[in-house]
């Protein structure tokens, strides 16, 4: 599945880039020194929008209608354009996977989740995810 998410883009100049609104995700903008480039950049930010909300357990706005955006006086002169994203952002459905590491640790994470009450596959979805988070 595709998400489609319009885009308003601010027109740049040779002294400034084009501005990027997405105006169906609240403080959800981006830039870029060309056309092209804005576009392709405000895929990355609507993906790191989407990422943001829901690691915070927040609610994610269906895409708008192209048509009712482009009516709205505050873009009034603006260029408009319609990105996807990949919609697997949203998916939640759990996936087995297959992963190789040392019997050692496998022991460790056993242990440790174990020892608070969690699986080995939720110790790990958690350990990833902080990890992606806070770096």
């Amino acid at each position: 599945m595709k998400l489609k998410y319009p885009i308003a883009m601010d027109p740049g100049n040779d002294d400034r880039a084009y501005g990027v609104v997405v105006p169906d995700l609240p403080g959800c903008f981006s830039a870029g020194d060309s056309l092209d480039e804005a576009v392709e950049n405000s895929k990355e930010a609507i993906a790191l929008w989407i990422e943001t909300v829901l690691d915070d357990n927040g609610t994610i706005p269906a895409p708008g209608r192209l048509a009712d955006h482009v009516k709205n006086p505050e873009f009034a002169g603006w260029l408009w354009a319609v990105v996807e994203v990949d919609g697997a952002l949203l998916d939640d459905q759990t996936e087995r996977v297959n992963i190789s590491m040392p019997r050692r640790i496998l022991s460790r994470i056993d242990r440790y989740a174990s020892a608070h009450g969690e699986t080995r596959s939720g110790f790990l979805v958690n350990a990833a995810l902080e990890r992606i988070v806070h770096g």
